[in-house]
């Protein structure tokens, strides 16, 4: 693109004007691009007659019938414009369009500042102590419905066939619903695929986390392009399994360890606390499955007969407990707690602390859907040690993942 203005030019127009300041500098790029928005809309209403303003009329009964003044949000001020008008009433400005009151720009900040979290009332703050706009929390609100369609879209996107891992939990936050405020459940997947990239398949909005939902949810993915999941890392959710087996019946489940700890722990008296969990450590660090297997007998032996419920816990899980031990240690340490999605849930957590209660379910997947674009941006590597997983797992499931070429 070539200069618009050079550089003596420049020189010329600050030396007739004595700019001297960094708020001169701005109001002059301020004026100028009113002046610039100005002239474009003149020479679009040309264009639509089909004549010069003082040129002669060909072949149209139209003119210029005068101007309408507008004011224009910009991130450099607000711009004060007089938008032309012919008689018969057909121009349509593209540079401005008619009912636009913000520039791109501007829209653009207020939806970078409401992804970082910022309310509607701190955001107006900001824009004007920073450049002096003077705008609604009404604006605030109408710019990030508009990506309404964007985040529905997103959410009916087709997805990968495959993926090595997913991972699903649910993170809660204060909803107003029917004039009630309620606690929701938030349900979020984040899969692997077969290329070692981590991305979030979906947000849905629900009542408090059930099996129940979730089996819709898997439903959903299904219907979205997913044919297989060859491990799914979950919660202790009760029925979550049974979940999981309706809708991709050949995933191996690996419940979440941390999980499975702190549920165990529950039953367990404070003065025993640091020996009890000390004594567990040997059943999830062992080697193997058979190994395991003894680590928990010599735990039942030890505090069996004081504590017979946390011992009952780790019995009734075991199945999808030890499913990790079935895998090398790279696959193991990745799958065994629910740690990546816990992770991407903190970063949530710091974005959405400022809000209490969200007014409607549709403000808070807007919320999600801003903060994990923030979030995913910084995604730009695959998971560390990769292609020995990947080849692990062409081992492990010689018929559901391709041989790498």
């Amino acid at each position: 693109m070539n200069k618009l203005v050079t550089r003596e030019q420049l020189k010329e127009y600050l030396a007739d004007n004595g700019l001297s300041t960094v708020a001169d500098a701005q109001q002059m790029i301020k004026d100028l691009l009113a002046d610039t928005l100005q002239e474009m809309l003149e020479a679009e209403l040309t264009h639509t007659l089909g004549y010069d303003k003082h040129g002669h009329r060909l072949q149209t009964t139209n003119r210029r019938n005068g101007h309408t003044r507008k004011t224009l949000r910009s991130e450099h001020g607000d711009l004060t414009l007089a938008v032309p008008r012919d008689r018969d009433g057909v121009f349509e400005p593209t540079i401005v369009p008619k009912h636009q009151r913000t520039l791109p720009g501007i829209e653009d900040q207020i939806i970078a500042l409401y992804a970082k979290g910022m309310s509607t009332r701190d955001i107006q703050d900001h824009l004007q102590q920073l450049y002096g706009l003077e705008i609604s929390p009404m604006l605030v609100t109408q710019v990030t419905e508009r990506l309404q369609p964007k985040i529905a879209a997103w959410q009916a996107r087709p997805l990968q066939s495959t993926y090595a891992v997913v991972f699903l939990d649910a993170i809660h936050y204060k909803v107003r619903d029917e004039q009630q405020v309620v606690t929701k459940a938030a349900y979020v997947v984040l899969g692997i695929d077969l290329e070692g990239r981590k991305d979030v398949l979906g947000f849905w909005i629900g009542a408090q986390e059930s099996a129940k939902f979730w089996l819709g949810v898997l439903s959903e993915l299904r219907q979205r392009g997913v044919e297989d999941l060859l491990i799914a890392c979950t919660d202790n959710l009760h029925g979550f399994s049974e979940a999981i087996a309706a809708s991709f019946p050949q995933t191996a489940v690996q419940k979440c360890i941390v999980h499975q700890i702190r549920a165990s722990l529950k039953y367990v008296s404070y003065k025993d606390l640091k020996a009890v969990t000390a004594a567990l450590r040997p059943i999830y660090t062992a080697p193997t499955e058979a190994a395991a297997v003894a680590a928990l007998d010599r735990f039942e032996e030890q505090w069996g007969k004081q504590y017979p419920w946390c011992v009952k816990s780790w019995r009734a899980n075991w199945d999808e407990i030890a499913t990790c031990f079935a895998y090398p240690p790279e696959v193991r340490k990745l799958i065994y707690t629910t740690n990546t999605i816990e992770s991407f849930h903190r970063q949530l957590r710091k974005v959405t602390k400022g809000k209490a209660i969200f007014p409607t379910d549709e403000a808070l997947l807007k919320m999600l859907y801003l903060a994990m674009g923030d979030i995913t941006r910084r995604w730009t590597m695959r998971q560390p040690n990769w292609g020995q997983m990947l080849l692990q797992l062409t081992i492990l499931f010689p018929d559901r993942v391709a041989e790498p070429i």
